[in-house]
């Protein structure tokens, strides 16, 4: 199982979205608004971003990231960025189920 988190343009958000609905047995997306920090551009100005973060089984991952990366591009600079994350254990709070991602 893997953690996808995706950091992207906040105006692509829902073209990302429609084009996960496509994803068989995706279970759902959490959708948060972060600020980014240049640590490199000296007036260290914000800029909101994006994150999108989704719990997948293995055989998901690499049509999510495909997904992402198609939907969110833009070609300019700030895209933003893909992790794939590796997820030791899961644990619904509801039921007491673990290691699943649904």
């Amino acid at each position: 199982m893997k953690e996808i988190k995706a950091i992207i343009q906040p105006f692509m958000l829902t073209r990302v979205l429609e084009g996960l609905r496509e994803v068989e047995g995706l279970p759902a997306v959490t959708v948060s608004e972060v600020r980014g920090y240049s640590v490199v551009d000296p007036d260290y100005e914000p800029r909101v971003k994006t994150k999108l973060e989704v719990m997948v089984p293995d055989t998901l991952v690499e049509p999510v990231v495909e997904v992402i990366q198609r939907h969110a591009h833009t070609g300019r600079r700030g895209d933003g960025r893909i992790f794939v994350i590796a997820i030791d254990q899961t644990v619904k709070i509801r039921t007491g189920e673990r290691d699943t991602a649904t």
